[in-house]
């Protein structure tokens, strides 16, 4: 199965850009246009990594992050905030926010495309402990 990646961002050159430099990922691609359909299209999609814009309309990529990392459904989703903000205070705010990494624009393919594989092997293992924790919690309960 693909790894699924959501690119949020309202600026379609830059969404078409990162489209393009996953291309050579096996990876599923799905789009959102401001905060909120973000939100909608993270529970719908459900992906392993989200591509997030800060300055997006109806809510902001650290709004969006924080909602995303502080929900127990969404808080495994990995956060990679792609921006022009690079100011040492727009850092903090992401990291406060719950992101897993921050990009500044403009975005260098080779570090995105790393970065991404990065964040999707850590997704993948992530996912596997998950399955390995459910299957002894119900081999523990099989023996109680």
């Amino acid at each position: 199965m693909a790894h699924r990646v959501l690119i949020a961002d309202d600026n379609e050159p830059n969404v078409e850009l990162l489209e393009a430099y996953l291309v050579g990922l096996d990876v599923e691609v799905a789009v959102a246009v401001d905060g909120q359909d973000t939100l909608d299209k993270v529970a719908e999609f459900k992906p392993h990594v989200l591509l997030l814009d800060v300055m997006m309309p109806k809510l902001s990529g650290f709004e969006v992050c924080q909602r995303l990392k502080g929900d127990p459904a969404t808080s495994g989703v990995m956060v990679l905030m792609v921006t022009a903000l690079n100011e040492l205070g727009d850092i903090e705010r992401a990291v406060d926010a719950g992101t897993d990494d921050f990009l500044s624009k403009p975005v260098n393919k080779i570090e995105l495309v790393k970065r991404v594989e990065n964040m999707l092997k850590l997704s993948t293992v992530t996912d596997e402990v998950e399955r390995l924790r459910r299957y002894i919690e119900e081999m523990e309960r099989r023996e109680a």
